[in-house]
């Protein structure tokens, strides 16, 4: 291609846009790795623990947890097997429902890590924000053991 730029030719080369085409084409043949439907067995455990969460639904919640599961929040509490973990899904200060959004899950060998928010009510009708890091140890598909990080997030005035 020839620009004419005043009195002088410019030679430039032609974009090739082959390689573009490529790259997307490769790119769009990993975009299943992203599909919900695909996840692994521990990541669909974790979703469907979630799930139930938010439902306060205690046989869905238990069905994702081996009998001998751990409970800890670190300098808090520590609950073993199912009993009681049965007990802290019903905790005495809050009322309702928890709102548990889940912005990003990663997985390594059998650890799945879930963070996100949480919104919850106490039961003096207090509305409390929070931050979570859960981090969860699978065992044949079930949660073995969570660890949850949690943190308020301070109100904006």
């Amino acid at each position: 291609m020839h620009f004419l730029s005043g009195d002088e030719t410019i030679m430039r080369k032609p974009i090739s846009f082959i390689p573009l085409l490529l790259l997307a084409l490769l790119l769009s043949s990993f975009t299943h790795i992203l599909r919900p439907g695909d996840m692994t067995k521990n990541k669909e455990t974790v979703a469907r623990y979630m799930s139930a969460f938010n439902q306060k639904d205690h046989a869905a919640i238990l069905a994702c947890l081996t009998e001998n599961v751990v409970w800890e929040l670190p300098g808090v509490y520590q609950h073993r097997g199912k009993a009681a973990f049965d007990k802290e899904i019903e905790n005495e200060g809050f009322s309702g429902k928890p709102v548990i959004k889940v912005s990003r899950m990663v997985e390594e060998n059998d650890v799945v890590i879930a963070e996100g928010t949480v919104q919850a009510t106490t039961k003096d009708g207090v509305v409390v924000n929070l931050v979570f890091c859960d981090v969860f140890e699978m065992e044949n598909g079930l949660i073995k053991k969570l660890i949850s990080y949690l943190m308020p997030i301070p109100d904006k005035k």
